[in-house]
């Protein structure tokens, strides 16, 4: 549907007000109009008064009804905002619904998966059927087909309910009883049942707690979750999510920008307002966090008169806190987390136990002074959740794993939790799985060096308290589920600061922002293969480098790769691996179907060895001649800090030696030397996806060699990282001992990063831009044939519109003959910068 469209019959606008551009897009056809309205209204489960539909659509009923099937038909989630139509009117009670889509996908013979994460978790948290359940359902249906009494999917579903969660600040409302049902209740149930009918609903925690529960289990009430637009609310580790699918309906794509968006200091109607969504919208989808007991609210306080006797040993809708360790309990007060007021625990390392959570007690109470307004945030990408989730790292691990992924966030108030399952993790393990520890364990590290770090905020000033800023992490992909003016000002709201892991994937597009101030990749293409061309350009050194354009088609390998024995393999959008020269050739042809494709020497004999350097570079650093300890002072990384600010950044570059003769050399402890990789260490994050290949064994013959071996030709830049690296923990180490000497997170470091990242920023966009002027037209004669070659951006970063080649110290277009026709080298160099 037309955005436009879409637009006015959210703002209610009747045909005869429509512009005429809008209506142009309809054929001016009222009748089209109003199907549109009608199937928004329906897709989008809005109430039908008050709402454009009422005019379209005369019989109340009847669009209720079709409003049900379609939500029924696409497994969305029940309307519980609709619950006073839905259970009076039409006596669908959630419990209905939910067995309905589950006789429907068990009928269609549909697999657990098909259901909608959402759904699939609430239907778990009414029916009790999870992944394991349904299967079992499933095999029971097929069986009972080879008898001759066959067996329904409806017989073999529950009858009831199982017992939920419900929250004493719950809202009970009556909803379709006749003179039956009265019949059939008891004295304690006829009289809240009458309490209802006269005073109106009534707080769940006012009625009797079994009360409730056996009225809700036959339908003769349905609670509400109330929130109001000064609510604020928490999310703990997730517990009983389910990791289905996405649908992308209005309400599972709402619920997750605000997942990524909310923290618990901003209410309901601000973070409306951050979002420009509207303020009953979000009250819906943070009802339904609560309902689900995916999300906590804070602040409500029940006295014991006000609350009936039989909920003092209610469980809780915060299923963790059951689970909890003291001593995490402990670690979360002395480090000053706030402790949440009232009946509901704002995550899992609360402090306070139900007898004495009447207490208020504040941040300003405890042993740190009150915390900053705004934050740090940790940007990290899908990587670090998948090595999270496998390897079986630490028993409780995996829930915060999940809401990292699930979430896009973990919020500084569960991070103690967090660390304390990090703490369990063991240091070694075995084959692949060592790679998932070593992550795990340098992002424990890293946490402990962001999160409320002195030496990182000293020039606050002296009225405010040098305590250091509190941490949260944020998922790449989650932020960017959110139109970037929105993702503006969530950022801005709530950080001062954004640090990003090193390497992002290259399959998804980096946060852009210059404030706040990142450090990281500023813009998309300062973390694509554009990138490595411009530092290639910048320096006059690299390897050997083709990038050719989508669509090409080589007809043999290019002289340069010929006395190659591995070369480095990056399709556009995707992380590099290292493949063997004796079969890349069909590899190549097949991947430039779909994709740029970056070729680069790697080894000469077998795999080349690659160096981590970190920078900022220290003063010490830059002094003595070149050697394999001390390879800060390379002509090219000399080169590269008058073009690139170094000093206001972190991160890494990678120097690559092809001609590695001789296998690793002994280690040292300089911070210069860096840490030394044979093959795979190129692909930092463990990523292969479209060239893999096992790095060859060394058979343990390791040679340990002296600097004489090492001339400083051998070596050449391969790639620059900004951000904090997670793949090794020496590395790690180093990065965050240069953060606190160089202050890179003080007002002034941050101050020229600002400006530093705009230079570069349009330095690099300049340079990319030099190549969108159009694809020169291939020759028939020539190696290489590009029929289909594009400029338009996938995720946002432009493809190259031409074939370039980067050798002997510049970057030319390449046709596939030699000499090639245009040094372009020449031509930027004569650009000023």
């Amino acid at each position: 549907m037309n955005t436009d469209v879409e637009f006015h019959i959210r703002q209610n606008y009747p045909w005869n007000k429509l512009p005429a551009n809008v209506k142009q897009s309809l054929g001016n056809s009222q009748r089209e109009y109003e199907k549109h309205v009608l199937l928004y209204s329906i897709r989008n489960q809005l109430r039908f008064r008050n709402n454009l539909v009422r005019h379209v659509r005369k019989d109340e009923r009847k669009y209720y009804e079709e409003l049900l099937k379609y939500s029924r038909d696409h497994l969305m989630l029940y309307p519980y905002h609709l619950s006073d139509i839905m259970v009076k009117g039409l006596r669908v009670t959630p419990f209905s619904y939910y067995i309905g889509i589950m006789e429907d996908i068990m009928n269609s013979e549909k697999s657990y998966d098909s259901l909608p994460n959402f759904t699939a978790a609430d239907c778990l948290r009414l029916l009790g059927i999870g992944r394991n359940q349904y299967i079992d359902l499933m095999n029971q249906c097929r069986s009972s087909k080879k008898f001759f009494r066959r067996k329904s999917a409806r017989d073999l579903l529950p009858a009831k309910p199982v017992e939920i969660s419900v929250e004493p600040w719950w809202v009970v409302q009556t909803g379709y009883i006749t003179e039956d049902d009265i019949r059939m209740c008891s004295p304690a149930e006829k009289k809240a049942i009458d309490k209802m009918i006269d005073s109106g609903p009534q707080l769940a925690g006012s009625v009797e707690y079994n009360v409730v529960l056996s009225l809700y289990n036959r339908g003769f009430i349905y609670l509400d979750v109330p929130i109001s637009d000064d609510s604020c609310i928490s999310v703990p580790p997730l517990e009983g999510f389910v990791m289905n699918r996405v649908q992308g309906d209005y309400f599972e794509t709402l619920l997750y920008k605000i997942f990524v968006s909310i923290d618990e200091q901003t209410n309901v109607a601000e973070l409306a307002n951050v979002l420009e969504i509207d303020l009953d919208l979000v009250k819906n989808a943070v009802s339904m966090y609560c309902r689900l007991g995916f999300a906590v609210k804070k602040g409500q306080v029940f006295s014991s008169d006000q609350l009936h006797p039989t909920w003092k040993n209610a469980p809780s809708v915060n299923r963790l806190k059951s689970t909890m360790d003291p001593q995490k309990m402990l670690l979360s007060w002395e480090q000053g987390s706030p402790v949440m007021e009232g009946g509901s625990s704002a995550t899992d390392t609360d402090t306070t136990s139900l007898e004495d959570q009447g207490d208020t007690a504040s941040v300003s109470s405890l042993s740190i002074p009150a915390a900053p307004t705004k934050r740090i945030a940790f940007l990290f990408d899908s990587t670090l959740t998948a090595f999270l989730m496998m390897g079986n790292l630490s028993p409780n691990l995996k829930s915060h794993a999940v809401t990292m992924f699930e979430v896009g966030k973990l919020s500084d108030e569960t991070l103690d939790s967090f660390l304390a399952e990090l703490e369990k993790v063991e240091t070694t393990a075995e084959g692949e799985a060592q790679r998932y520890f070593d992550h795990a364990l340098t992002l424990k590290n890293t946490i402990l060096f962001l999160r409320y770090n002195k030496e990182l905020t000293q020039d606050q000033g002296p009225d405010i308290p040098n305590i250091g800023f509190p941490l949260d992490m944020l998922r790449c992909e989650s932020l960017l589920g959110l139109d970037q003016a929105t993702c503006s000002r969530v950022l801005n709201k709530n950080y001062k600061l954004l640090v990003s892991m090193a390497p992002l994937s290259n399959e998804i597009r980096p946060i852009s922002s210059c404030t706040p101030q990142h450090i990281g990749p500023a813009i998309p293409e300062v973390s694509s293969i554009w990138f490595k061309m411009y530092l290639y350009h910048v320096t006059g050194q690299g390897p050997p480098s083709l990038l050719l354009s989508k669509g090409s088609r080589l007809r043999k390998l290019p002289d340069i790769f010929q006395v190659y024995d591995r070369l480095l393999i990056t399709s556009w959008g995707h992380d590099p691996g290292v493949v063997p020269t004796s079969n890349v050739l069909t590899m190549l042809n097949d991947a430039l179907t779909h994709s740029a494709v970056l070729i680069q020497g790697h080894g000469m004999h077998g795999h080349g060895e690659t160096v981590h350097i970190p920078f900022p570079f220290d003063k010490d650093d830059l002094k003595g001649e070149f050697s394999s300890s001390n390879m800060c002072t390379h002509k090219a990384l000399q080169k590269l800090k008058e073009q690139v600010d170094l000093e206001h950044q972190c991160g890494y570059v990678t120097m690559l030696n092809s001609n590695n003769r001789h296998r690793r050399r002994g280690s040292d402890n300089t911070e210069c030397r860096g840490d030394t990789h044979l093959g795979g260490g190129l692909d930092t994050n463990g990523s292969t996806e479209s060239f893999e290949l096992v790095a060859e064994e060394n058979n343990g013959d390791v040679k340990v060699k002296t600097d004489t071996l090492s001339s400083e030709d051998e070596w050449v830049p391969l790639e620059l990282c900004f951000g904090m690296p997670l793949f090794s923990s020496e590395l790690n180490r180093k990065v965050c001992r240069k953060i606190a000497s160089h202050k890179l997170c003080s007002n002034e470091s941050l101050q020229e990063l600002l400006h530093s990242s705009r230079k570069l920023s349009l330095k690099v966009l300049s340079f990319v831009q030099s190549f969108q002027d159009g694809a020169h037209p291939s020759d028939l004669d020539s190696g290489v044939s590009n029929p289909l070659s594009q400029t338009q951006a996938e995720s946002g970063v432009p493809l190259p519109a031409i074939n370039l080649l980067f050798k002997e110290g510049q970057l030319k277009e390449w046709s596939g003959r030699a000499p090639p026709p245009l040094d372009i080298s020449a031509l930027q160099k004569d650009q000023p910068t």
